[in-house]
């Protein structure tokens, strides 16, 4: 891994991590560390054994114990070395495992802010791919401790034959030392290059699968491979690197070390003629010499431990995403009221929302509008915290979300989505995904709730039916997603364009399902059909990050801007404004018009920003105005220069 400094966030996160997955294997990397220790000391005995018996049979001596010995030692080489290799794949794989389980876990605590940095695809590269590699760093380390032990052990064991042989070594050994360390820098460096262009290549790959049938439409396969395939270059120059890397340093050891066996072998004929060795020490000199000069081995260590290092460091970059903290505090018994204190949010760079106040009173339904892009969904992720402002706050029943734990939050806010993802071995357990333990009754009657009973028991097992084998069109899949948040209960209900796929008329019959039963939990919802907005106590109606206004669907249609949100065909109610389907404005028994729970306000007093002055919005007979309970605010004085809002 290539040194970044000890102010590198992820270079430090990944040292953290190596260290705990280190410790999560450690009985058995102390068990593999010392079995390779034990295969070394085997293999070095076997060359000082096959000496003295060749001392003893040129002597005509008796030397049978001593060939015992040195068969009873290959034997047990043969044994340490498959306990070595078990050792290793055990170790390797729980590694993996636990980093996967970790980084995973750390994954889904982040949120979307995860996929948002490094994209899906890329992150599955890096929980499977990079994990994988990463997850050798323990057996590697433990590994490299025997392979060093073996030069080392060689080197003294020359020393204890004869000092000269030792010596003739050890002045070879500086080329050696920087070998090894250039192998370890390149190999680095080349292998972070290697998995980033995996990473693109995972990333891009992704986003061409989710989208293969806009691929298929657009007749663009040649060039959708083309353009996912486009790092591939980069990942050829940097595995050819990487391997060049490896080979250069394989033949400096083939021309470094023949040369220093070499001279290592001539020193020990010299002391043999000299009577100051035997025939069988210059056999073990030889050996050892050998063992001294194991570069081979080292190299393979090295490189391969430079690349998991390089792995880890991508897991450490993931590791640097915060994961999101919850609090302690208790919350009260309430209905469930939702308040927006001064949220401003931003992505990429952008403010999507802007000093945003909203106050929707328990019980009631807060309609979402506005233009794509205005920031309808982050409002919603914010709602239930998918996700944190940059500035302000949200409450529920007056506790801040930040304050709440994660049981208490999970459990009193419920989400459904536009495309729901679907998760659980068959449908009945996708609905009830998230409760402890869901009864069947509970399941049945939140699909009935959604109109996905009947379409649920045409599946060949019913609700026992796999998921990935129960074939479902878009407005199924949101009816199945809507059943599972009205599975899932809680105070506050958050519907994030979860009507969208629905037909009109199973649109109306959830709605007045969802609707129609008087008080119950809060309910804000992203719509995009005036036939939604219109079944709201309010609407919220954002433009440009900004609340423009919050009132009654019917108040907000006399405005052209508000309008021209759902296109200019569209009725009051949603409806063809060619068929006459409006929704009249009713009126109060006292001739006044009819109060509803919710008011917005746009600037201290609601005021146009042109005028200073509030705007009433008339009614049809007596020109009195609506007024609610529900208020939305943006800003010192929430006005927008280009509109009025609405009291």
């Amino acid at each position: 891994m290539t040194s970044r400094g000890d102010d590198d966030p992820a270079a430090g996160h990944a040292r953290a991590l190596l260290r705990a997955a280190t410790r999560y294997s450690g009985a058995r990397c102390l068990a593999l560390c010392l079995v390779s220790i034990a295969a070394t000391g085997a293999g070095l005995l076997l060359p000082a054994a096959l000496g003295r018996a060749l001392d003893l049979l040129l002597a005509h001596a008796p030397a049978t114990r001593w060939v015992l010995c040195c068969a009873g030692l290959v034997l047990l080489l043969g044994l340490l070395d498959a306990v070595q290799t078990v050792l290793t794949g055990t170790v390797d794989a729980r590694t993996t495992a636990w980093l996967r389980r970790r980084l995973t876990g750390h994954v889904l605590g982040v949120g979307p802010r995860a996929a948002d940095r490094f994209g899906s695809g890329d992150l599955v590269a890096r929980l499977v791919g990079n994990a994988a590699e990463a997850g050798t760093t323990p057996a590697a380390r433990a590994a490299l401790v025997a392979a060093l032990a073996g030069p080392v052990g060689g080197v003294v064991a020359l020393g204890l034959i004869d000092w000269w042989l030792a010596a003739v070594f050890l002045a070879g050994a500086p080329v050696l030392a920087l070998l090894l360390r250039a192998v370890s820098r390149d190999t680095s460096e080349s292998a972070s290059r290697y998995q980033r262009a995996q990473g693109r290549i995972a990333a891009a790959l992704a986003e061409a699968v989710e989208g293969v049938r806009t691929v298929r439409a657009a007749g663009t396969e040649a060039r959708e491979t083309a353009r996912v395939l486009r790092p591939l270059p980069d990942l050829s120059r940097a595995g050819h690197r990487m391997w060049r890397v490896q080979g250069r340093a394989a033949a400096r050891a083939v021309a470094v070390a023949p040369l220093l066996q070499l001279a290592v072998v001539a020193v020990a004929g010299v002391l043999l003629t000299r009577d100051r060795l035997s025939v069988g020490e210059v056999l073990a000199a030889s050996r050892y010499a050998v063992l001294a000069t194991g570069v081979g081995v080292l190299v393979g260590r090295l490189a391969g431990l430079a690349r998991a290092r390089a792995a880890a460091r991508r897991l450490g970059e993931v590791g640097t995403e915060p994961a999101t903290v919850y609090g302690t505090r208790g919350l009260p018994d309430g209905p469930g009221r939702l308040e927006l204190r001064g949220v401003t949010a931003r992505r990429g760079g952008r403010t999507v929302l802007d000093g945003v106040d909203l106050d929707v009173p328990g019980g009631t339904t807060l309609a979402v509008v506005g233009r794509s892009g205005a920031g309808k969904s982050l409002l919603a992720a914010l709602a239930g915290r998918l996700a944190d402002p940059d500035a302000g706050e949200v409450l529920l029943d007056g506790v801040p979300l930040r304050e709440l734990p994660h049981a208490v939050l999970r459990g009193a806010v419920g989400y459904a989505f536009a495309r729901p993802a679907l998760l659980g071995g068959t449908v009945g357990q996708a609905i009830g995904l998230g409760l402890p333990s869901p009864s069947p009754g509970l399941v049945r009657e939140a699909a009935r709730t959604a109109l996905a009973d009947d379409f649920v028991r045409r599946l060949p097992d019913g609700y026992d039916t796999p998921v990935a084998d129960a074939p479902r069109s878009g407005g199924e899949s949101q009816r199945l997603g809507l059943a599972r948040a009205f599975a899932h209960g809680g105070r506050l209900l958050i519907l994030d364009d979860a009507l969208s796929s629905l037909d009109t008329v199973t649109e109306r019959r959830i709605t007045d399902a969802l609707f129609g039963d008087g008080p119950g939990a809060t309910r804000l919802l992203v719509a995009h059909r005036g036939a939604t907005a219109a079944c709201a106590d309010a609407v919220a109606w954002l433009d440009g990050g900004r609340v423009r206004a919050v009132g009654r669907h019917e108040e907000l249609w006399r405005l052209a801007e508000y309008r021209a949100v759902f296109g200019d065909g569209a009725g009051p109610d949603g409806t063809d404004a060619d068929d006459g389907g409006s929704r009249p404005v009713p009126d109060t028994r006292d001739g006044t018009s009819g109060e509803s729970d919710v008011t917005g306000t746009n600037g201290r007093n609601g005021a146009h920003a042109d005028d200073g002055g509030s705007r009433p919005v008339p009614d049809t007979r007596d020109g009195t105005s609506r007024e609610s309970d529900v208020t939305g605010t943006n800003g010192r004085s929430g006005a927008d220069a280009g509109d009025g809002a609405l009291t």
